[in-house]
């Protein structure tokens, strides 16, 4: 049987890098090529300087990125906590004041 604690290795591939600093929208998008999936618990480094976008431009720039897969463990335990973590981003308030 294969070790859960493991590491499951990494790979090298290019992607494009989609930048937007416009009053609609700021935004960055990886795309990667090769139809390469990304799964829970997966990291992606894009390697190269930061890409700096004027307001009011777009850029697209190409790149490589190295994908750090999860091992078996990493994988249940991101699928676990991650709704938990989802819920962190929102914001409640209870105060029966107007904001």
């Amino acid at each position: 049987m294969l070790n859960p604690f493991a590491p499951a290795g990494t790979e090298e591939v290019m992607c494009t890098v989609h930048v937007v600093n416009t009053f609609e929208s700021l935004a960055a998008h990886v795309e990667l090529d090769g139809g390469v999936t990304v799964e829970p618990g997966d990291a992606v480094l894009v390697h190269g300087k930061p890409i700096i976008v004027p307001y009011g431009e777009t850029a697209i720039e190409r790149r490589k990125a190295t994908i750090t897969r999860a091992n078996w463990l990493e994988r249940k335990w991101t699928k676990m906590t991650g709704d938990l973590e989802f819920m962190e981003l929102l914001e409640f308030s209870f105060s029966g004041e107007e904001l």
